[in-house]
């Protein structure tokens, strides 16, 4: 039986109180919250922080591992959509999610993905049904319908659908919405299917939309998509409303910090250090009902110990009484995972890489053009570089091969051609590829292109950089995903690959986190799928060559 006490300043947001006291823990709970008129530490206790909406698979760690590395930065819990290995394994793939979570302190509530796959455009390895959503929600214990992705689906009431989100409504769970720019109306009506939540606003004018429609809005800040800037003065105008996110976080950005950098900056903006506090520990719990303490007597001990309100830094993070992580050091030990995959690709050949030009005099290309930090992907049309009859990358105008490689069965690769990656040499290649998780990969030639995708085959799974015979890989064994290494391990290596890929040229700031969208087919404008060039525009596949321009 475990007893102890923490004395400092007691951080009450749900009560929106300050006050000198010792906090009494027993047996992970909270037994008492005893006021005291001084001689108390100068350190502040309050709730545990909570990311209300992530893939955990994006920090590329199992359950386990992510827990070690957010716990450091006061994360006590988070809302998990197991999207991503469900698009690989299916229910045993939440399943095993579900039971590596189990092993850890920290609240992982995962929710059950709605869309699996995507689209049918693509090569999935496994299919959610509405029979297979009700095991979940039934043998799992899931408690929330992940992002609902279908737009179009939910705005013409299309029955799987409604099926859906009347299924999670039948045992009082609450639907997350993903709809990305939608305004007026359409939001209002989107909303009125029982959506009660998006994370995909990009300016203010659409978060008013949503909140005006009745939905809460997630402020998200990941690796990938960053909205704070442009959403932050919610945090002050509707407290009660808001919940902060991180969507995707890659590991070496999660072992910089997480939910804590949102409160800092917002703190650091002016806001109110109780609505900042409200989005970051209180709302997230009180809507998707986690079984996350707040700090109040019989609750389970979900807390943090910070140095003060200006600056924030968590010096101590408890998970149900457990203490585990201090002065940015992380107490929870390494675990040891069972490995799961789905994986059946076989090595390439480099003339399969080949896109032949013959007859195609005059013809110019369909391109899709890369943005650096966002994932949308413009279609432009060029004239080929072409050599000894066949289309080549061209580095002089940044324009290179792109290609995508089914990792469930032994096909041959579809290609395409990509501007922007601004290689000068090399190949670079991913397991990762949203949302079927497919090989993506962009080289300068076709045997590096070659070389960069076999590295992912052989390792069943992973991040390749090629140059020449020099060929790096940092393996993904866990559904080609994730890692069965140590956490910081992984974020150092993962950020050593990130500045190879840099080193042979390119300007992006995170590559791989890049060319993970290169074959997400819901996105504008252009993208590739393993099994052709796909007009997000026109939602259709469309061929590589077009007429001259």
């Amino acid at each position: 039986m475990s007893c102890f006490r923490l004395s400092g300043m007691i951080v009450d947001v749900l009560h929106r109180t300050l006050f000198p006291g010792t906090v009494r823990v027993e047996d992970g709970k909270i037994r008492s919250i005893q006021r005291q008129d001084g001689g108390t530490p100068e350190q502040y206790i309050l709730p545990g922080l909570v990311d209300a909406h992530i893939h955990l698979e994006s920090s590329l760690l199992p359950p386990t591992e992510f827990a070690r590395l957010a716990t450091v930065h006061g994360t006590v819990a988070t809302v998990s959509d197991p999207h991503e290995i469900a698009n690989v394994l299916g229910l045993s793939g939440i399943h095993w999610m579900v039971s590596q979570a189990a092993k850890t302190p920290m609240e992982i509530a995962f929710g059950a993905p709605s869309c699996v796959p995507a689209t049918t455009c693509e090569t999935a390895g496994a299919t959610l049904s509405i029979e297979a959503i009700r095991t979940l929600f039934e043998q799992e214990g899931l408690t929330y319908l992940s992002e609902m992705m279908n737009v179009p689906g939910v705005l013409v009431r299309d029955g799987e659908v409604m099926a859906k989100i009347a299924l999670a409504r039948e045992f009082g769970y609450p639907i997350d919405g993903h709809a990305p720019g939608l305004r007026g109306d359409a939001a209002q009506q989107y909303a009125a299917a029982h959506i009660s939540t998006d994370h995909e606003c990009f300016t203010l004018e659409e978060a008013l939309d949503k909140l005006a429609a009745g939905m809460k809005i997630l402020i998200r800040e990941g690796s990938a998509a960053k909205n704070f800037e442009a959403l932050h003065p919610l945090i002050d105008r509707y407290p009660d409303r808001c919940m902060f996110c991180s969507d995707d976080r890659h590991p070496d950005d999660l072992v910089k910090g997480h939910i804590n950098r949102l409160v800092q900056r917002s703190i650091a903006l002016g806001h109110n250090v109780m609505n900042v506090l409200q989005i970051a520990c209180v709302n997230p719990v009180q809507h998707y009902g986690l079984k996350v303490g707040l700090l109040q007597v019989g609750d389970p001990a979900d807390l943090i110990v910070v140095n003060n309100l200006q600056d924030f830094q968590v010096q101590q993070t408890y998970c149900k009484g457990q203490l585990v992580a201090k002065n940015q050091q992380a107490l929870l030990p390494h675990q040891s995972v069972a490995l799961i995959n789905n994986f059946h690709a076989s090595e390439q050949s480099v003339a399969a890489f080949t896109i032949p030009a013959a007859g195609r005099e005059g013809q110019w290309v369909r391109v899709m053009q890369a943005i650096d930090g966002q994932l949308i992907t413009p279609e432009v049309h060029l004239p080929p570089g072409v050599k000894s009859g066949s289309v080549q990358s061209d580095v002089t105008r940044d324009v290179l091969k792109i290609a995508v490689v089914n990792r469930y069965n032994h096909q041959p690769p579809a290609l395409g051609l990509v501007q922007n990656f601004g290689l000068r040499r090399g190949a670079i290649a991913s397991s990762v590829a949203h949302d079927s998780h497919n090989i993506v990969a962009v080289g300068t030639t076709d045997e590096e292109l070659c070389a960069a995708v076999n590295a992912v085959i052989h390792a069943q799974g992973g991040i390749a950089v090629v140059e020449g015979d020099r060929v790096e890989v940092l393996p993904l064994p866990i559904a080609g995903l994730m890692s069965d290494q140590e956490g910081y391990g992984v974020a150092a290596h993962y950020a050593a690959l990130t500045r190879r890929a840099q080193e042979l040229g390119s300007p992006l700031t995170s590559p791989f986190m890049t060319l993970s969208f290169m074959a997400l087919l819901v996105i504008p404008e252009l993208k590739l799928s393993d099994r052709g060039l796909f007009s997000n525009s026109d939602f259709q596949f469309v061929p590589l060559w077009v007429e001259t321009q």
